[in-house]
């Protein structure tokens, strides 16, 4: 059986006096696609960066790659770099990690780090620029980009360095409807390439197009796990982790209903069971 690429044995997380995450125990497998669903303020956000070694456990034991990942084994710089170079975070507000002048600056700086010669940074700012159809944005700003424009900048800049394991928060967080299907559409494409790809989301539309497994937080912990039939069909699951929230409707006949919706803003669509399917959202 092959070494999981994040093993975590009841790791807990405390901002000051408050316990973002408790006792969490669960293992990722290598090449998996998986979803951590949670309604805001579950612990999803602080489990990416457990994982992507900006935070370590205040307690338990959190392994990656089969090593303890600790501040104490990242302070080695050989280390570091290695496990950089394999774990790469594409924050939910990409304005967080964009700080070059310019989009190429912005491809170049990851492999600037890790020393790459300059032929093959070159090479790879140019695949990167085709991929996200960003070859035209190259010699702009940053912050002047679209919300869309900025999150593939995002996501080129991190891939560049081609990580096994790509840890994405809200990835379609504030993106018009065409920019999340760009986004939704990668993360399909990825799917056989053998990276393991890990996304923290609240939006139910998406998950069975982006994940294999799904796991539920809850209030720092684990609520449940399972394939996204399985969860997306558990309509107690998703209320009693505040992910579907009842709305009150009135009828023709004059009666009240409450009906449960889903946390996001879209809404339940198609004949399969238990399926969230975009609203309003072709592919394009």
């Amino acid at each position: 059986m092959s070494t999981p690429v994040f093993a975590l044995d009841r790791v807990s997380y405390h901002y000051q006096q408050h316990a973002a995450l408790h006792a969490v125990s669960l293992e990722i497998a290598a090449g998996s696609r998986v979803a951590l669903l949670g309604a805001n303020g579950s612990g999803k956000s602080t489990l990416l960066r457990l994982l992507d070694g900006l935070y370590f456990a205040t307690a338990g034991e959190l392994r990656a790659f089969g090593e303890v990942l600790s501040e104490a084994a990242l302070a080695d710089e050989a280390s570091h770099y290695a496990f950089r170079r394999r774990v790469g975070l594409v924050f939910q507000n990409p304005d967080v990690q964009l700080f070059n002048p310019t989009v190429f600056d912005e491809l170049a700086f990851g492999p600037l780090q890790l020393g790459w010669p300059e032929a093959q940074i070159r090479s790879a700012i140019d695949a990167s620029l085709q991929q996200f159809g960003i070859s035209h944005l190259q010699q702009r700003a940053p912050h002047r980009l679209s919300g869309g424009e900025r999150k593939r900048v995002a996501l080129a800049s991190v891939l560049i360095m081609q990580p096994e394991v790509l840890l994405l928060d809200e990835p379609t967080a504030a993106l018009d409807p065409a920019s999340q299907s760009e986004v939704i559409r990668f993360l399909q494409e990825s799917q056989g390439q053998g990276r393991t790809i890990i996304t923290a989301t609240h939006d139910l539309d998406s998950v069975a197009d982006i994940a294999d497994h799904v796991i539920v937080l809850a209030d720092g912990q684990v609520a449940a796990q399972g394939s996204p039939a399985d969860i997306l069909s558990d309509h107690a699951l998703l209320a009693r982790t505040h992910l579907l929230h009842a709305h009150p409707h009135r009828h023709a006949d004059g009666q009240v209903h409450s009906h449960p919706h889903q946390h996001g803003h879209r809404h339940k669509h198609g004949t399969n069971a238990g399926r969230y399917r975009r609203f309003g959202m072709g592919r394009s």
